[in-house]
């Protein structure tokens, strides 16, 4: 079956330039560059070496750009296998659970390459301006409540009512643990942290960044994008920052379930045993007081973020008397997402 002249429209107008070419970087599509964001030092006092990793100056304003653009390339490779007379179907829908940071970014490159209408199941108590900004892009929403039971991938689409769609939420066939944030992730480890402080919501950032060190300091052949100190990397602590209390702060870190994180004791225990990262890799939880810490000293910086964006710092200035003043430290802020997108 070939394609019609409007999926062939939309299939020329995806340019991926390579998939692991520093001088051939994919994103942001309208302007590829490696490393895609800025990295700079901060003033966190008691520290002398501390940088941040500023994912705010992605497009939709958080690193769920990275993941947009991800589904993007989806598309291309579907439509390339449709060209080939592998594929018969029409284009799928995407559906995701999501608290707005996500849907806002897929919905608007969803939007950019006129792809099908991103299908969103979102939680009862979702904010509101979120619903609306969802629902102004596109996004086809569904509510429910959920708290009640971790989701299958069946579920999930049967309760956005897209039986022959794709869940992003849980699909392996999309390679969550590698792709969704791989060009992220050589950027972060190639400034050989000592220390690496990342929030922890889905867990699919933490478990990239870990998934491509772990790459990295294990083999003598290196992707192009690698730059970093194999032997500090072996040794690099990598902190996940997260929430249990859904009246928390850093909201868009509290999930009722996680049903598809590869993350837990096993998984992270084996990584350190085989000398992948450092023994205080793990993912802790954050007290309230200091993300408020955090999000003052952030703003005093000129740092654009959230509570949950900025929970890397938090979680920093929680650990502050473990941690040596003297380690070079990266925190990655993940962003704040632009809810009025104009």
């Amino acid at each position: 079956m070939s394609l019609t002249e409007r999926e062939r429209r939309i299939l020329y107008s995806i340019r991926v330039a390579s998939e692991n070419n520093p001088t051939k970087p994919e994103f942001p599509p309208d302007s590829p560059k490696f490393p895609a964001t800025s990295t700079y030092k901060i003033k966190v006092p008691g520290f002398s070496n501390v940088w941040i990793k500023d994912e705010s100056y992605n497009p939709t304003g958080t690193h769920k750009d990275r993941l947009a653009w991800e589904m993007v390339v989806n598309y291309r490779d579907i439509l390339l296998a449709k060209k080939d007379g592998r594929v018969k179907e029409k284009l799928p829908q995407l559906s995701i659970i999501t608290s707005g940071a996500a849907g806002v970014a897929i919905q608007t490159v969803l939007n950019k390459y006129h792809l099908p209408p991103l299908k969103c199941l979102v939680d009862l108590n979702l904010k509101k301006d979120i619903v609306e900004c969802l629902e102004t892009l596109g996004c086809e929403l569904y509510f429910t409540d959920l708290s009640r039971k971790p989701l299958s991938w069946k579920e999930i689409l049967e309760l956005t009512e897209n039986p022959n769609g794709i869940d992003v939420t849980s699909s392996e066939g999309l390679d969550p643990e590698i792709i969704f944030y791989d060009w992220l992730g050589y950027e972060i480890i190639n400034h050989s942290p000592d220390y690496c402080f990342i929030p922890f919501g889905s867990g699919h950032l933490y478990e990239n960044v870990l998934n491509i060190n772990k790459q990295e300091v294990s083999t003598a052949h290196h992707d192009p994008r690698f730059k970093g100190d194999v032997k500090v990397l072996k040794n690099c602590n990598f902190i996940g920052a997260t929430v249990n209390d859904p009246r928390s702060k850093a909201d868009k870190l509290f999930a009722h379930h996680r049903p598809f994180a590869l993350f837990d004791e096993q998984w992270l225990r084996c990584y350190t045993l085989r000398g992948f990262c450092g023994p205080e890799s793990n993912v802790y939880l954050i007290r309230e007081k200091f993300l408020d810490e955090a999000m003052k000293l952030a703003r005093e910086q000129k740092i654009v973020c959230e509570h949950s964006g900025i929970a890397g710092l938090a979680m920093l200035l929680q650990m502050k008397d473990k941690v040596p003043k003297n380690k070079k430290i990266l925190i990655v802020n993940t962003g704040k997402a632009k809810i009025n997108l104009s």
